[in-house]
């Protein structure tokens, strides 16, 4: 039987700590229930892709993001980073944290297809 199969688009960074938070809380929960989850990164989300940048992060009540982050990473959570976003925010790819796929609307259209289920923050 195949993995139920979860996107979660996070769509913010320092912006709105506690909606940069989230993806990855939900992120870890489905992984923890054996699903396999992929977060994009698009919008100000993309600047949780820069190496450091999610320990600015801190929402109330939740544990820092960085941690999440990293969590989600070596318990086989893949993240993946609009290429256009990043662009148009300056954000050059040498800046982001090894292991992010960098993919662009087709991409992410194709894996949203593909998924069960879909949540956006």
């Amino acid at each position: 039987m195949a993995k139920h199969k979860m996107i979660i688009v996070a769509t913010h960074a320092t912006d709105d700590a506690e909606r940069a938070t989230i993806p990855f809380v939900m992120a870890n929960a489905a992984l923890a229930s054996a699903m396999d989850v992929t977060v994009v990164l698009q919008a100000e989300g993309v600047r949780l892709a820069i190496k450091d940048f999610a320990r600015k992060i801190q929402a109330q009540a939740f544990p820092p993001l960085h941690e999440l982050m990293d969590g989600f990473g070596h318990s086989g959570g893949k993240i993946m980073a609009c290429v256009p976003c990043l662009k148009a925010r300056n954000i050059d790819e040498s800046q982001v944290v090894q292991g992010i796929k960098l993919v662009a609307a087709g991409k992410v259209v194709a894996e949203i297809a593909d998924s069960d289920s879909q949540l956006c923050y």
